[in-house]
């Protein structure tokens, strides 16, 4: 671990590095590696972030009940708190164990997260001027757009097979009163 790495974001493919390893622990804490982002020693093989445990991405946060998005650190954790993009009813999920909690029953996120959180900050600012943004944990507009259509596709095709079968229910009924009536 005390070689030179690397940090390629997933979203553009820029590169940070070479820094020690522990620079890397930062940005990770500090909400700056995302979970698809990749690191490397040699700049020819590249690992997912999450796949190196030094790193401790090891929460999942619930999005939506369709959507996730990690595994992240607590320290990131302590970030989008900070930011505003989760709050205390927030579900996650701790993939080395499988438990599941809402952020407000953690109280290590609350009680060192002002502390930490500012720490964090004052490592981006001051560690290096150069190093990745913050990654943002929202679900891409495209994304949702397109989820959005295919619910609004599959609602119509349900409204037009419903409307066919009211159709049929509806000739059948007039058809039993004709019949009824002579």
């Amino acid at each position: 671990m005390n070689q030179s790495w690397f940090l390629r974001k997933h979203e553009d493919g820029s590169t940070f590095g070479p820094v020690r390893f522990d620079q890397i622990t930062r940005w990770a804490a500090a909400a700056q590696i995302a979970p698809h982002d990749t690191l490397s020693n040699d700049r020819q093989t590249w690992v997912k972030a999450p796949m190196l445990a030094q790193l401790g991405m090891d929460w999942l946060v619930e999005l939506t009940s369709d959507h996730y998005y990690g595994p992240t650190t607590l320290g990131a954790l302590q970030e989008f708190i900070r930011l505003g993009e989760i709050d205390g009813e927030t579900l996650v999920i701790n993939t080395r164990n499988g438990a599941h909690c809402k952020i407000q029953e953690m109280p290590q996120l609350w009680e060192t997260g002002q502390a930490n959180a500012g720490d964090a900050q004052t490592e981006i600012q001051l560690g290096d001027p150069v190093g990745p943004a913050v990654a943002g944990m929202s679900i891409p507009l495209q994304e949702q757009i397109r989820d959005l259509e295919q619910n609004l596709e599959e609602e119509r095709r349900a409204l037009m097979e419903a409307e066919r079968r009211y159709a049929d229910l509806k000739e059948k009924y007039e058809a039993v009163i004709q019949r009824a009536g002579t």
